[in-house]
Order: C-alpha cells, then sequence, then structure tokens
C-alpha cells in the first residue's frame, strides 16, 4: 500500500483512496485526478485486505473501488469498511452493475475508463459527498457480495483491522448474539455484524438448517441428536459442541438426516 500527501488549491482537500489489484489500472485513475488538485489520493491498495487498512487509517470522503481482487472482491471491502465515503466502483466487467447500486455506490466506470465518463462520476461523488445518505445494512452488503441464484461460499469477518476469510463449508455452526452473529469455525468463534435470518437466507439448506431461534448447524457436524427436557433435544456435533433445537427444528433436522446417505 502506497501513500502520497497531495493537497487541494484551496480548501481542504477531498481525500480519495485507490483499491484495484492491478498497478496499471490505479496509475490510469491516478492520471485522471490529476486535473483535480482538490482530490488528495491518500493512498493506493492492491487488494481488499489493504483497502480495509486504509480506511480505517485514514477515513477518506472517495473509494475508487476494484470489483473483481483476489482474497476480497469489492463487494466484500464494503461490508467490512462501514464507512460513509463515496464509492466509484471501477471494473472490467458490466455485471455487476446492477449489485453495485444496490449498495448505494455512486457510480460505476467499466475499464478501460474514458476522461468524460470520469468526469461525470466524479462530479456525481461531489455531489454526494457532504450529503447525509442512509449507509445500506450488513445484511444488504452481503447479499450484493454473493452472486445472485447462488449460495454463499464464505464468509468475511472485520475484527479492528484483521480481517478472516470463513470457508463456508467449514463453519460448524452459527449462534445469534442481538444483531451480531458468532461464526464457530475450526474450535473458534467470529462475531460478524448481521442477523440470523438474513445469514439463513444465504446458506444452503441442503446443508445448514436452523434448529433454534439462535441456532443454524452445519448438517455435515451433526453426529446424533439426544432428549434433553420434556419436548426439548439437543444437538451433538462431531467435535461435542451441544446445540438446543427447538420442536420446528427437530423435525427440520430430523427430516433433513433421514434424506443423508448412510456412511
Amino acid at each position: 500500500m502506497s501513500e502520497t500527501n497531495s493537497t487541494g488549491s484551496t480548501g481542504k482537500p477531498i481525500g480519495a483512496i485507490i483499491v484495484d489489484d492491478e498497478q496499471l489500472a490505479r496509475h490510469a485513475v491516478r492520471q485522471l485526478l490529476d486535473a483535480h488538485p482538490e482530490i488528495a489520493v491518500l493512498a493506493e491498495c492492491a487488494n481488499g485486505i489493504e483497502a480495509v487498512k486504509a480506511v480505517a487509517e485514514h477515513l477518506p470522503s472517495l473509494i475508487f473501488l476494484d470489483v473483481q481482487m483476489p482474497k476480497l472482491t469489492g463487494f466484500d471491502v464494503l461490508e467490512l469498511i462501514n464507512t460513509d465515503a463515496a464509492v466509484i466502483f471501477t471494473t472490467a466487467f458490466d455485471q455487476y452493475a446492477m449489485r453495485a447500486f444496490e449498495v448505494h455506490a455512486v457510480d460505476y466506470l467499466l475499464k478501460p475508463i474514458g476522461r468524460e465518463r470520469f468526469e461525470t462520476a466524479l462530479d456525481h461523488a461531489k455531489t454526494r459527498i457532504g450529503k447525509k445518505s442512509p449507509n445500506p445494512r450488513a445484511e444488504d452488503l452481503a447479499a450484493a457480495a454473493r452472486p445472485p441464484q447462488e449460495f454463499l461460499e464464505r464468509a468475511v469477518v472485520k475484527d479492528g483491522t484483521r480481517v478472516t476469510i470463513i470457508p463456508i463449508a467449514k463453519l460448524d455452526y452459527v449462534e445469534a448474539q442481538d444483531d451480531y452473529v458468532a461464526l464457530a469455525s475450526a474450535g473458534k468463534k467470529h462475531l460478524k455484524q448481521q442477523t440470523i435470518a438474513s445469514l439463513e437466507a444465504c446458506l444452503d439448506p441442503k446443508s445448514f438448517v436452523r434448529i433454534h431461534r439462535s441456532y443454524i448447524v452445519n448438517l455435515e457436524r451433526v453426529t446424533r441428536i439426544e432428549p434433553y427436557a420434556k419436548d426439548s433435544k439437543i444437538a451433538i456435533l462431531s467435535d461435542g459442541t451441544r446445540l438446543p433445537v427447538s420442536r420446528s427444528g427437530y423435525a427440520k433436522l430430523q427430516e433433513l438426516l433421514d434424506q443423508r446417505p448412510e456412511p
């Protein structure tokens, strides 16, 4: 991640960061910004993890954000940064346009970016900056990060400046904690700001089942179900974890377990 200290000719400059895994693409945006001394490029980031750290450090008002990057996509980055910054997506693929506007992006630029189109997007960004517009909810960002008609394949979690990527196949269970969910994987819990209902909608119902109002379990982790008290059950997971199972949850769980092929 490289940093610069450019300033505008008058007044306070608009702080911006440029995020793209291709150096030439970052250079192209910087060149287009040379005609705008009112924009101060605070950092250039070569991947999404650098971007998350840069946003926390610099608090930019404007972000030029590539969509397709290794590890974290542009949508993943937006889900993690929780910022009021105006976002202009940059990408070589036009199939992400609708999803970009669903997460309140200011504009969407196709590479190679032309000067006239860039100026239009920048005007939109300047109009947005300073206005108080509602941020999209975490579940809306998570939904936008998932390709249409597909179930979630990974979850991204931010703890301070640390970003953890959890493959959904390695998710053991989910526990609701108010407006957060705790994602249990490999003996650790990772807290994510999202409701359990919105996360449930992103998971493959053939692999994950809501066994209780506060719990979703990976079907492959369930070894057996035991009675616990009157009209209640306990699901025993392969690592020994015991999770409560409601009456309706038991019916759904048992149905899926019955469909599971014999080992």
